[in-house]
């Protein structure tokens, strides 16, 4: 059997991608598009009497959720759970924000356990 196609072949539908995130993965996992779970978030807000942002701002949030740059409220954590089944937990929604204390901590102990490596190695005898 031979197909013959006329004309130019169409164009292959792009491949859907996301951050390598819990929230972005569970998108892509449904086959929906940024687009697609944008339109899906906004229906299940009118349904539920919610106000929502628009569509094209929520475009942008998403894309912000989901790569770890902004994470959602409340309403929108609700939603998005509601919207792919899942718990807060399996969308990375229990882990709790940075805070610029946090950090400076977190950098204060690691300077301290670089410290205390370099002077191990050089009371060994390893130059550092």
């Amino acid at each position: 059997m031979t197909v013959t196609v006329a004309g130019a072949a169409p164009k292959q539908p792009q491949e859907l991608r996301s951050a390598n995130t819990p929230l972005g993965r569970a998108r892509v996992a449904r086959g929906w598009s940024q687009d697609k779970a944008v339109r899906a978030l906004v229906l299940l807000a009118d349904n539920w009497g919610w106000q929502v942002a628009s569509e094209p701002s929520l475009k942008v949030q998403l894309s912000r959720w989901e790569h770890g740059g902004s994470r959602p409220n409340e309403t929108y954590r609700v939603l998005l759970c509601s919207l792919y089944r899942s718990t807060p937990k399996e969308l990375g929604f229990d882990q709790a924000p940075q805070t610029a204390k946090g950090m400076r901590d977190r950098i204060s102990t690691l300077e301290a356990l670089v410290e205390n490596l370099t002077a191990t190695l050089v009371a060994q005898g390893v130059q550092a």
